[in-house]
């Protein structure tokens, strides 16, 4: 599975969509995470450094790990389009690694990750893509309708800076509350982009799928 690893570039629904893979750090594979960045029009990339802490803490887990950029971002074609055609950039990525990784013989469960903008994309498409697991860092649900998207069938976790700037913790802390079937919920000492606090997220993400 390591020859799948690097970067690469794939078709996807609106042109070329960039990928890096990341082999896991032993031979017996868990699952793929697939970790979806921030929003494409204020700088979130898959280069962001949430999206890389959850990248290191996955190849921990032994997951071959995936990180995209979404159309319009980096090396990746097309504009962006209100996480409708992200989530199909989503999909197509999967597809990609699916096929990919049968050409091998392999046939892993998924866990789905996203970060801001990104963690709505993974959480509207879990179902769809069948994930096995859920997880999501800041969920923006002040300025997504986290509610008008299926409930997610699998575990979710998700992870919430009590200092965000930019999303409002007390708004996660009560959707996490009052959704059904509520998700786990983790607080953490962060700000948005936890800075400073890296590690202990990739300590909470270790901890929560251990």
């Amino acid at each position: 599975m390591a020859a799948l690893a690097g970067i690469k570039q794939i078709t996807g629904p609106a042109g070329v969509l960039e990928i890096a893979i990341a082999a896991p750090q032993t031979q017996a594979v868990k699952a793929i995470a697939l970790i979806c960045h921030p929003h494409p029009l204020h700088g979130g990339s898959m280069q962001n450094k949430v999206v890389t802490t959850l990248e290191r803490a996955f190849r921990e887990l032994d997951c071959i790990c995936v990180r995209f950029n979404f159309r319009g971002v980096g090396q990746s074609g097309g504009e962006y389009a209100n996480g409708i055609g992200e989530g199909a950039d989503l999909a197509a990525v999967l597809a990609f690694v699916r096929t990919e990784l049968a050409a091998q013989g392999a046939e892993l469960p998924l866990w789905l990750a996203g970060f801001s903008f990104g963690s709505y994309v993974a959480a509207s498409m879990a179902n769809a893509l069948n994930a096995a697991r859920l997880l999501s860092i800041a969920p923006p649900v002040q300025s997504w309708d986290f509610t008008a998207i299926a409930a997610p069938s699998m575990p979710w976790t998700i992870i919430q800076g009590d200092a965000d700037e930019v999303v409002q913790a007390q708004a996660v802390y009560d959707f996490a509350e009052n959704f059904k079937p509520q998700p786990q919920l983790v607080k953490m000492s962060a700000t948005h982009f936890f800075h400073g606090v890296l590690p202990e997220l990739r300590a909470q993400v270790l901890q929560a799928f251990a």
